[in-house]
């Protein structure tokens, strides 16, 4: 039987709200009212001792209900708090009214009592949770110097178990052990023993972890703060360092009163968050374990809140604290305190519930909180404008239409809004985290689609096929429609002051603005389409940046590169069209050249803005970088991308691939006749060297007087004549014609015979030719020929004409190369001996380099061919 009665119920509901841990983060479930109190659960079984809240607006619903229980760990928090864990979460009531408390833990006390002191009774349903393994009552070593190992270790050997903690913090409090404690620090700093100022720590500390609420508190308290924090700054782990922790925590200048705090406890609460906080972050920062860490957090927050709450209700504090800065004759250094006043409320409203918090700021902006903002943006001390841009990125973290509604005032106004005082800042700061913060307020601002909806698709023009338009705020569109009016120059003034510069030399003040404005600009590309289509245009946004890559600085070349590919991703073809008429691909076509021999950050993003251009997407941006910087896409042709564009505008211009071009003779060549080249790799030497050497059947079958010679005398290379693809075998190699002198000589003679009037490749060859101008010429070509040009007249029909022919060509190249080496070795045989030998050349396009391959008959020809099909 329970050794006293208990009450069944409170005498009435009280006021309270729930919260939960979640997260380290404290969330709150509702306000309702709180009663305690038995309720039966079943008929045969006794009641149990429960903690009910119902909701306030839904009173059939039920915000808690909560079984006492021994293990739950209750424990009452200054005056309106009780903490507890229930099920392994953290639950608390923070009780409107500090009687409520009292009574709601009135009960929960006696219940838990009477678990310590009943030992089991059949009708008491408790005996379930009884069984307490340690005496009712502890008695502790006397508080000496001569003791303090024998208080060390009965204090280690009662705090591992949960029951010796309990008993241990309730021995503590009662006797109140810390007061008794604390003078021995002064004496053994008097006696300079350091082995008893050590033992003094770990009995602090032992103390602390105790992880007792009631205790934390008093130990923070104004009479036991520096007793305690004095025993801890001597740490046994570090035996020949001290700490100075008194020496921080009695330094009254830190804790300031802008506007006269009337209520005693609430400064008293100011104070003890202050010392939590140094507890948690300095004190025990290196020995905290999660249960103290838990603790520590929770009365900070509850402080907080209840801090925020006095001076947010309290009438005419907020009017008395915004007056400060309405007061021409007020000194700086207060108006600086309230700024950085108003700083910490909104730090620490970041854990308030939304509600509270929306509160909060609202009062704020009622108040004049934009003047406030606008006077520590121009605040010569660099403390005061982090400050004020910390409280504009708090309130645009929770809301930006607060802020956006306020500005929205101003204009209507005639006044200047808060964005120039923004931009005024951003021009001239040299802290590079106060410009980032600034980049940001700037861009959400001006954000017109709100969090969480995506800007829109701009890719098809002004008006997006099918594109879904976001209804924006009226008074925002005003906002934007001012901003471009008025401020957005003013913004952008170092970048449109850069044409009236004669060079691009900046000191390091100036050349760190280019970053932010590109990453404000690019913003508002994306999100304002029209009007920053038209502010791009008139100013000549894309010139500027252009300017920016004659620049020895690398950053700002980078900068001028990533807003000309946010253009092309863009896709959208008002840009693309604008990057034309500019001419600003060039320089950066030239940035690349003078680049490219360097693998650095600089030569990488130039290869990533050309190739973020797909061909297909971006045609017209594709076709005119050919027609105007050909020359030099042809000193990048070695790089796979510019290969492949020059291919696919060549084709798409209907010339088809010519023989590859000699360097030397690039100069030579006119600019009209660079249409229908098309580059290659760079050959072989060896590979040359080892095609060109004569051997024993040429010295005895020399050349003929027939054969052309090219400019550098090489011979003149013919087409080699190929089977159709009907007569390739099932491995997929082409089987080889062979190919007489007759025919040869045929073609020798018509190329002489071929009007002077024709320009000349770089090659000394005839310049490219159209598709029709060929097939008129191939059909006086011998038989076998005829037969090829005839397929190849019937496949042309087909869009991928073209695409087969080389596809043949490649494979057939191949083929050549592979068996080369087996073809020279047998020129020296029988079969090989006799018949006159010619060189036969393959024209294989941009990619591949021509080769020669020796057939010294048509018998000795198909058992090459064969040889190679074998293989």
């Amino acid at each position: 039987m329970m050794a006293q009665p208990v009450p069944h119920q409170t005498a009435d509901k009280k006021r309270v709200k729930v919260y939960e841990l979640r997260n380290n983060d404290w969330f709150d479930r509702g306000t309702g009212f709180c009663t305690a109190c038995f309720v039966t659960i079943q008929e045969d079984q006794p009641k149990e001792p429960r903690v009910i809240v119902q909701s306030e607006d839904q009173p059939d619903r039920l915000l808690l209900e909560t079984k006492i229980v021994k293990d739950d760990g209750f424990q009452k928090q200054q005056d309106t708090l009780i903490v507890w864990t229930d099920n392994g979460v953290d639950m608390a009531l923070s009780f409107q009214e500090a009687d409520g408390c009292q009574a709601i833990w009135k009960f929960i006390d006696n219940v838990q009592q009477q678990f310590q002191a009943a030992m089991g009774g059949p009708d008491d349903g408790l005996s379930d949770d009884l069984g307490m393994d340690m005496p009712a009552a502890i008695q502790l070593p006397p508080a000496e110097l001569g003791a303090l190992i024998d208080i060390e270790n009965t204090l280690r050997n009662l705090s591992q178990s949960p029951s010796g903690r309990d008993a241990l913090a309730k021995a503590i409090m009662s006797e109140d052990y810390i007061a008794k404690l604390i003078p021995l620090v002064e004496m053994a700093e008097d006696l300079e023993s350091l082995g008893d100022l050590h033992h003094l720590c770990n009995i602090m500390k032992t103390v602390v972890l105790l992880n007792d609420t009631a205790l934390i508190e008093h130990a923070v308290s104004d009479e036991c703060v520096l007793g305690v924090v004095g025993a801890m700054e001597y740490d046994p782990d570090f035996p020949t360092h001290k700490a100075n922790h008194r020496q921080w925590l009695n330094d009254q200048g830190r804790y300031k009163e802008v506007v006269r705090i009337q209520d005693d406890q609430v400064r008293r609460k100011i104070h003890q968050t202050y010392r939590l906080q140094y507890l948690k972050d300095v004190v025990l920062a290196r020995i905290l374990d999660d249960p103290t860490f838990s603790v520590l957090n929770s009365l900070i927050f509850f402080n907080q809140v209840d801090i925020l709450q006095h001076l947010h209700m309290t009438p005419g504090f907020m009017t008395d604290l915004f007056a400060v800065f309405g007061d021409p004759n007020e000194k700086p250094l207060r108006k600086k305190e309230a700024v950085l006043f108003i700083q910490q409320c909104c730090a620490i409203s970041k854990n308030l519930q939304p509600p509270a918090r929306q509160g909060l700021y609202s009062n704020f902006l009622q108040q004049g909180l934009l003047s406030v903002i606008n006077f520590g943006l121009r605040h010569p001390d660099a403390s005061v404008r982090v400050g004020a841009t910390d409280i504009l990125g708090s309130i645009l973290e929770f809301d930006p239409s607060m802020i956006r509604k306020t500005i929205y005032e101003q204009i209507q106004r005639k006044t200047p809004p808060l964005t120039d005082s923004l931009i005024d800042l951003l021009l001239v700061e040299v802290d590079l985290g106060i410009k980032s913060q600034l980049t940001e307020s700037l861009k959400v601002l001006l954000d017109p689609n709100g969090p969480g909806v995506p800007p829109p698709d701009t890719r098809d023009g002004f008006m997006g096929k099918g594109r879904q338009h976001v209804a924006i705020d009226p008074q925002q569109e005003v906002f934007l429609t001012h901003f471009y009016e008025h401020s957005a120059i003013k913004l952008f003034k170092p970048l449109l002051d850069l044409e009236k510069r004669p060079t691009m030399k900046f000191n390091a003040l100036e050349d760190g603005i280019f970053g932010y404005l590109n990453e404000i600009l690019c913003f508002y590309i994306r999100h304002h389409h029209h009007r920053s289509k038209f502010f791009v245009l008139q100013n000549n946004i894309a010139q500027r940046f252009g300017q920016l890559l004659a620049c020895k600085e690398k950053h700002l070349q980078l900068v001028a590169i990533r807003f000309f590919r946010h253009l092309v991703l863009l896709r959208d073809e008002f840009y693309s069209k604008h990057l034309a008429e500019k001419r600003v691909l060039g320089p950066v076509l030239d940035t690349l050249l003078r680049t490219l021999p360097r693998d650095n950050l600089l030569a990488s993003a130039c290869l990533d803005f050309f190739t973020s251009i797909n061909y297909e997407g971006d045609r017209d941006l594709a076709k005119h970088i050919m027609e105007n910087y050909r020359e030099k896409i042809v000193a990048l042709s070695h790089i796979d991308y510019f290969r492949g564009m020059m291919c696919r505008y060549d084709q798409s211009q209907g010339y088809t691939i010519s023989e590859p071009d000699e360097e030397e003779e690039m100069a030579r060549r006119p600019a009209h006749a660079g249409r229908g080249m098309m580059e290659h790799l760079t050959v072989d030497q060896a590979q040359e060297e080892y095609w060109n050497t004569s051997d024993d059947d040429e010295e005895n079958h020399p050349a003929g007087p027939e054969m052309r010679l090219l400019p550098n005398g090489a011979p003149a290379k013919p087409l080699v004549e190929y089977t159709s693809d009907d007569d390739e075998d099932g491995s997929g190699d082409a089987v080889m014609t062979p190919v007489d002198s007759t025919s040869t000589e045929d073609e020798a003679s018509k190329e002489n015979q071929r009007p002077p009037s024709t320009p000349p490749t770089a090659t000394g060859g005839p310049p490219p030719e159209r598709l029709s101008e060929k097939r008129r010429r191939e059909e006086d070509e011998d038989d076998a020929l005829d037969k090829l040009m005839q397929h190849k007249r019937r496949n042309s029909s087909s869009a991928g004409s073209n695409s087969s022919l080389s596809a043949g060509i490649l494979r057939k190249k191949q083929s050549f190369n592979n068996g080369g080496a087996k073809s020279r070795s047998r020129e020296g045989s029988p079969n090989g001996a006799s018949g006159g030998q010619k060189k036969i050349s393959i024209s294989i396009g941009p990619v591949l380099k021509t080769a020669a391959v020796r057939a010294s008959s048509p018998g000795r020809a198909q058992a090459t061919a064969a040889d190679e099909n074998g293989k």
